[in-house]
C-alpha cells in the first residue's frame, strides 16, 4: 500500500498542479492593467470574450456529440444533471433552471448540484470545491443512475468536486460529459480517461490571473447553452426557430405564446389566445389543434405518438408575417 503523503507535501503538490494550469498564467496584455484607464480595461475584457466565443466554436463537433447523448438519454427518459463549483456550479444551475421556461420541460429532468448547496449560489462557500465526498453525497441524493447524462463542469480540470462527481456517475453507470478549460495538467491528470465526451475549451490565460468567471466562464455558458438547446431542439421542442413548447406563466411568455399560434395559423390574437386556453394553456397542443382539427386530448396523443415532434405532424408550415 503507498504510504500517504504528509499534509504539507500534498499541499506542495496541489499548489504546482494549479500553478501549471493556463487559467492561471498571467496575461501578457495585462501586465499594467491596473494603471490603465477604464476604457482600455473594457477593451481589453471584451476583446478577450471574443476569443471565449471562438474557443467555443472550434470545440462545435464534440459540443454536437454531447447534445445528441443528453438527446438520446432524455428520450429514453433519464435526465440530464449538471454538477460543478464555484462559477461552473452556477452556470450549470442557470442553465438547468432556464431549461423549465423556455422548453415546457419538469424541472426534475435538468438538474443542477453545486458545491456547498443552493446558498452557493449566491455566496461563496470556501472550500465546498474541495469536497470530494460531497460530491458523491449529492449525487446519491439524487439517485443517479444508467438512464442519466451527467454534465461536470470545472474551468480547471483538476476541481475536487468535478471530479468526485465523475467518478461516482461513472460508477452508476451514468453516461458522463465533462466540460473544462484545461483537458490535462502536469500532475498527469487526463479529463479522457474520466468522461464519454470531453470539451475542452482552449481560453487561455484571463485578463485577471485565475479568475475564471471571465473569459473560461463565458465559454463555458455558451457551451451548456449550446448543449442544452441543441438537445432539446433535436427532441422536438422548437418548430424552426419557433419556442412552442413555452410555457405561459408571466405576460411575457403569454405574449410569445400567442404570437407563435397567430404565426403559424394566420388566427388573429384573441382567436390565438381563446385557442391556448383552449389547449391547457400549451402552444404546441394549440397549433396540433388548428392543423389537424383534433380536440385537446386528440392532440396530445398525436403529440405522444410523434415524440412531441410538431413538424411531423403538421409538416412544413408557411411563415405568415409576423
Amino acid at each position: 500500500m503507498p504510504r500517504a503523503r504528509s499534509q504539507p507535501a500534498a499541499a506542495a503538490s496541489a499548489a504546482a498542479a494549479y500553478a501549471a494550469l493556463p487559467t492561471e498564467a498571467a496575461h501578457p496584455r495585462a501586465a499594467r492593467l491596473d494603471a490603465a484607464p477604464a476604457e482600455a480595461v473594457v477593451k481589453l475584457l471584451l476583446s478577450e470574450e471574443q476569443a471565449a466565443a471562438k474557443a467555443a466554436r472550434a470545440r462545435a463537433g464534440v459540443i454536437a456529440r454531447a447534445a445528441r447523448l443528453v438527446a438520446d438519454r432524455l428520450a429514453a427518459g433519464g435526465r440530464l444533471i449538471y454538477a460543478g463549483a464555484g462559477t461552473s456550479g452556477r452556470l450549470g444551475t442557470l442553465d438547468a433552471a432556464e431549461c423549465v421556461p423556455t422548453f415546457g420541460v419538469p424541472p426534475s429532468l435538468v438538474v443542477p448540484i453545486i458545491a456547498g448547496g443552493p446558498h452557493a449560489l449566491t455566496r461563496s462557500v470556501e472550500g465546498a470545491e474541495d469536497s470530494a465526498r460531497e460530491a458523491e453525497q449529492r449525487l446519491r441524493r439524487v439517485a443517479v443512475g444508467p438512464a442519466d447524462v451527467v454534465c461536470c463542469i470545472a474551468a480547471s480540470g483538476v476541481t475536487p468536486f468535478a471530479r468526485a462527481a465523475l467518478d461516482y456517475a461513472r460508477f452508476r453507470r451514468a453516461a458522463t460529459i465533462f466540460v473544462t478549460c484545461n483537458a490535462s495538467s502536469s500532475n498527469g491528470f487526463s479529463a479522457a480517461a474520466l468522461a464519454d465526451v470531453v470539451i475542452a475549451l482552449h481560453t487561455g490565460p484571463e485578463v485577471i490571473a485565475g479568475s475564471t468567471r471571465l473569459k473560461a466562464g463565458t465559454a463555458t455558458k455558451l457551451t451548456l447553452n449550446a448543449i442544452s438547446t441543441t438537445a432539446f431542439v433535436l427532441l422536438g421542442k422548437t418548430y424552426g426557430g419557433l419556442m412552442v413548447d413555452v410555457r405561459p406563466t408571466n405576460a411575457k411568455l403569454w405574449a410569445r405564446a400567442v404570437r407563435i399560434v397567430e404565426r403559424l395559423t394566420g388566427l388573429p390574437e384573441d382567436a390565438a389566445r381563446k385557442l391556448i386556453e383552449k389547449a391547457g394553456n400549451r402552444a404546441k397542443v394549440a397549433l396540433v389543434m388548428h392543423h389537424a382539427g383534433v380536440s385537446a386530448a386528440d392532440a396530445r396523443d398525436l403529440l405522444r405518438k410523434h415524440k412531441g415532434s410538431l413538424r411531423a405532424i403538421v409538416g412544413d408550415l408557411p411563415e405568415l408575417p409576423s
